[in-house]
């Protein structure tokens, strides 16, 4: 059984860089065929898809977000993480890490969810 579990501050300031870690059990991250995901829910919006880290280390970028978002990873700790800059009170949001494997293209395992505020 695939566990992911997202991990960073509750709150950060405007301007600042939002960092968040997801860490992988049950499954390797350098296993072939699937994304590692980033995906982010906004109060009163739907899901949006920031970006994901494939298992080969290759990297896609939602559009909107591309400009401040980066995604990478730790293999030895079976790690990816998303950092954000720049952010705003628009970033505010419920962050998940999630993975899809290529031979579905849908999201099979996701983390529970991360809250992450943008204030002063």
């Amino acid at each position: 059984q695939v566990q992911l579990q997202e991990s960073g501050p509750g709150l950060v300031k405007p301007s600042q860089t939002l960092s968040l870690t997801c860490t992988v059990s049950g499954g390797s991250i350098t296993t072939n065929y699937y994304y590692w995901n980033w995906i982010r829910q906004p109060p009163g919006k739907g899901l949006e898809w920031m970006g994901a880290i494939t298992s080969s280390g290759s990297t896609y970028y939602g559009p909107s977000l591309k400009s401040r978002t980066s995604i990478s990873r730790d293999t030895s700790k079976n790690q990816f993480t998303l950092q954000l800059t720049s952010v705003t009170p628009e970033d505010t949001a419920v962050y998940y890490c999630a993975r899809v494997p290529v031979s579905t293209w849908s999201y099979d395992y996701w983390g529970q969810g991360t809250q992450v505020t943008v204030s002063s």
